[in-house]
């Protein structure tokens, strides 16, 4: 039993610090796709918007996926920042590419249609599950 507890007491400093910084990334990151974006999804999501919300949640999974498995393998804490930059313009340039295929993406969602903002959705945490392999790998 004690070296089980010896491996947690050396281990948990470590956890602490990759899963901090990995939080941190992530709400970073959150708070700058949000501000990137060409609309203001959470303002959208407060006043009932239904697409608005899908596409948020999108953006944050598709965010959280990439940051989880840097985290997985991760070798060392800037291992967790570099990667997590990456999954972050990885996610912004998903975004403005689905404007150019859904035509009227910001009107859509602003006038809450689901139909696209499903099809954005899918698209989002595609990239997101591609972009965490490619890191994973």
């Amino acid at each position: 039993m004690s070296a089980v507890l010896q491996s947690f007491l050396a281990g948990f400093p470590l956890f602490i610090l990759h899963f901090m910084i990995t939080l941190s990334m992530f709400v970073i990151a959150v708070i700058i796709y949000e501000k990137i974006t060409p609309f203001r999804e959470i303002k959208m999501v407060k006043e009932g918007n239904i697409s608005a919300a899908i596409s948020l949640s999108a953006g944050i999974l598709g965010l959280a996926i990439p940051l989880a498995f840097c985290l997985a393998g991760s070798v060392n804490h800037w291992d967790i920042i570099i990667w997590g930059i990456v999954a972050l313009v990885v996610q912004i340039i998903a975004f403005y590419a689905a404007h150019f295929i859904i035509d009227d993406l910001q009107g859509r969602i602003e006038r809450d249609e689901i139909g696209p903002a499903i099809l954005l959705f899918s698209g989002k945490i595609s990239v997101a599950m591609i972009n965490a392999a490619a890191i994973a790998a």
